[in-house]
């Protein structure tokens, strides 16, 4: 990373310490120009950002992410709902076989091998 970048980042995280600073030197009574001075910290932060190399990265990397997920093949409304039903049965099924298993190992253990049932 070039000196240059490292000089940007170190000022985005220099203006959002200010606007975290300025959110709690105004007055309670003034909540909006509180949240409005830290969201405007943040949005020039970003703008600092998104100028260096770290930023057009990151940018690059969105639209790519953006372009993949248009890409991405989602299930019909019945597929969907018979996915969701066989999930609740598969779960119905796992929750009565753990049942079954702890009971028998409880029997087991209290009745059979300590005998106190």
């Amino acid at each position: 990373m070039e000196m240059q970048d490292k000089i940007k980042l170190a000022l985005a995280g220099l203006i959002v310490a200010v606007g975290i600073v300025g959110f709690y030197m105004i007055p309670e009574t003034q909540g909006v120009l509180r949240v409005l001075a830290f969201v405007v910290s943040l949005a020039a932060a970003a703008a600092v950002v998104w100028t260096s190399a770290t930023g057009k990265a990151f940018v690059g990397y969105a639209q790519e992410s953006v372009a993949e997920g248009r890409k991405v093949v989602w299930p019909t409304r019945k597929e969907a709902l018979q996915m969701t039903g066989l999930v609740f049965v598969f779960v119905l099924i796992l929750a009565l076989f753990m049942w079954l298993v702890d009971s028998g190992l409880s029997w087991l253990f209290y009745d059979v091998l300590l005998g106190r049932g």
